[in-house]
């Protein structure tokens, strides 16, 4: 069911406030560009700095504007197992098409808690539960064995979001799950590893600014022109690896801001980028061949 590139968005602001006609502009952009879907509200999308009023608005906008062309995730995890319920209960409502449930953060739960955790949470809601497994992020490393005993013991469980950074982590998922489970890269600079492991697509940073180009390396690989993909990878490494020059989406939102598309600035605890950054960020944007 998921596929190709999703683009996992920002918020953009304007005076600190939600910039609802930026979004826009922005969605209409990522759907044009041959994006496969889009992910609202999840670590891109700044979801721990909004307020319930601009998470729902994020996630309103998002489905009236995909209007059905390509599916609507939405970021709904918390640390708390009654919370992630409510708030994937609330945008089941909304329409979308699956909820990104991340590991709850900061508990430290055992492998059995975070099965009972994700187990509760699916047997809640009939929205399709997508894992996303960032132990960089939460300080929780979800383990193959747990991924796999939720896929087989429930229904509504459809995919992960890989972005541990461990190959051997995912080629274990991979197996114990089989092609049916959709794995979906979430680190840009291995998604082309991944997808040679089994992976369906990416849950993007970069596709920001490049929708195109992530898009079409997704779409060269799931045809077989491995050569086209393996290139587009290459080509693609320096600009992704500028995306994470500082904490995402720090660089992603400046280099937005270059590029004279809706972005603002990031809202606290995250600040701008540092200024001896800056030329780094330009020139490996021109270099790629992007105008500022």
């Amino acid at each position: 069911m998921y596929r190709g590139s999703y683009v996992a968005i920002i918020t953009p602001f304007k005076d600190n406030n939600l910039d609802e006609k930026g979004l826009v502009r922005n969605i209409k952009f990522l759907i044009e560009n041959g994006s496969s879907g889009i992910v609202a509200c999840a670590t891109t999308g700044e979801c721990p700095s909004l307020t319930d009023e601009e998470y729902e608005r994020v996630v309103r906008i998002s489905v009236e504007e995909t209007k059905g062309k390509v599916p609507v995730i939405a970021g709904a995890g918390t640390n708390s197992t009654t919370k992630t319920i409510k708030l994937i209960q609330r945008v089941e409502q909304f329409g979308v098409q699956g909820a990104l449930v991340v590991t709850p953060y900061y508990n430290k739960p055992t492998q059995e808690g975070l099965y009972r955790h994700y187990r509760e949470v699916i047997e809640a809601t009939s929205v399709p539960i997508i894992v996303y497994n960032v132990p960089s992020r939460t300080g929780c490393n979800i383990l193959p064995k747990t991924v796999a005993r939720l896929y087989h013991d429930c229904e509504n469980i459809v995919g992960l979001k890989a972005a541990s950074g461990n190959l051997d982590q995912v080629s274990e998922v991979q197996r114990l799950c089989g092609d049916e489970f959709d794995i979906l890269s979430g680190d840009d600079s291995l998604t082309f590893p991944m997808l040679a492991i089994g992976a369906k697509g990416a849950i993007s940073v970069v596709a920001n600014i490049l929708p195109d180009k992530v898009a079409m390396l997704c779409k060269s690989f799931s045809e077989g022109d491995l050569l086209k993909a393996r290139k587009m990878h290459l080509e693609l490494l320096p600009v992704v690896r500028a995306m994470f020059i500082e904490t995402n989406p720090v660089p992603l939102k400046k280099a937005m801001n270059l590029l004279g598309m809706p972005s603002g600035k990031p809202r606290l605890p995250l600040v701008e980028m540092a200024e001896e950054n800056v030329p780094i960020l330009k020139k490996v944007l021109m270099d790629y061949g992007m105008e500022l």
